[in-house]
């Protein structure tokens, strides 16, 4: 496993720990190690919004009305709730 030293700022050292003696995390270790997995998070629903996007935007401007494709949209919830 890799280690990694970093500095912080007093103020941001004692919200660390806080955050440990809270209970919250076991340690410091821990901590950073959530904040990491949470900002690989983020960026992989980024990702995924990014290329919903640029899907939605190549497939060009629909003939079906709004109603249509709401209606559409629920159907389909629908179907996936049912397990369909």
């Amino acid at each position: 496993m890799a280690k990694i030293s970093i500095s912080m700022s007093d103020a941001m050292e004692e919200f660390v720990a806080t955050r440990v003696e809270s209970g919250e995390y076991n340690n410091t270790s821990e901590y950073f190690r959530d904040l990491v997995r949470r900002d690989q998070e983020k960026r992989e629903a980024e990702d995924k919004l990014r290329v919903m996007i640029e899907k939605a935007r190549a497939s060009g401007v629909s003939e079906k009305t709004f109603d249509e494709i709401w209606e559409a949209g629920a159907a389909q919830a629908r179907k996936k709730r049912r397990g369909g």
